[in-house]
């Protein structure tokens, strides 16, 4: 059950999405040149990722620029091309920014609080993803989200709505936060889910200014525009076949 798109089209150019997809992988082809020696891993991790027991203020944003493999990388990229166009236009441009680097921040804190002596570092933009996912539940909770259903040799897409989509993935990190030992390397749940939060929290101010409970009454959960279609999706009109 994956997310490959949403049926929620951006208004304008999403400026500041684009250019983080562009950082993120701009820094990643760095380091992967710099992985040619095998002391620089170790390297670049002691010095711009974020390690809890010894956390440079500064690797809090850094760290939101690392990635650990390709598939790391394009599922984060994914995520944030399918979410973060709609709030950076709900936002603007540089109020979007800011709130995404702090929706990371947020998520290394509550990394940090969860186990504030690990060694371990923690590298990657999906903590403030999370917070772009927040902030999309909250304004779009009914927008159409398409996603690939895999099982086995089954193939196909169903169009879910956003709250379905995001709240399982949240449940999802609480349960996978609670049930994996907190010295343990792999996902960082409790980033994930701390950022989903704080994101949640910062689109409040903006969710409270277009009118909160009114502005879910006007648009009944859906995007406040009409929503895109696709050649995949199901069809309402009958067919008519020839004779």
């Amino acid at each position: 059950m994956f997310p490959i798109r949403d049926h929620n089209p951006s208004r304008g150019t999403p400026f500041v999405t684009y250019a983080l997809i562009a950082a993120n992988i701009a820094v990643y082809l760095v380091t992967v040149a710099l992985f040619s020696s095998e002391m620089i891993p170790s390297q670049v991790y002691a010095h711009w990722a974020l390690i809890p027991a010894n956390s440079d203020p500064l690797t809090y944003i850094t760290s939101q620029f690392l990635h650990d493999g390709l598939l790391h990388l394009g599922g984060n990229m994914l995520f944030l091309w399918i979410y973060g166009d709609n709030l950076e236009d709900e936002m603007g441009h540089m109020p979007f920014l800011g709130f995404y680097l702090a929706g990371g921040v947020a998520a290394g804190l509550a990394q940090m609080l969860a186990d504030p002596g690990s060694p371990i570092p923690m590298v990657g933009a999906s903590g403030a993803i999370a917070a772009v996912m927040g902030g999309y539940l909250l304004l779009f909770p009914k927008a159409k989200v398409d996603v690939l259903i895999i099982f086995v040799v089954f193939f196909r897409i169903f169009p879910v709505p956003a709250w379905i989509v995001l709240g399982i993935w949240f449940v999802l990190q609480m349960v996978s936060g609670v049930g994996t030992p907190s010295d343990q390397g792999g996902v960082a749940y409790w980033a994930h889910a701390g950022g989903f939060i704080a994101g949640l929290a910062l689109t409040l101010p903006l969710w409270l200014r277009m009118g909160g409970p009114g502005f879910w009454n006007r648009t009944h959960g859906h995007p406040p525009h009409p929503e895109a279609t696709y050649r995949l999706s199901p069809s309402t009109v009958p067919k008519v076949r020839r004779r």
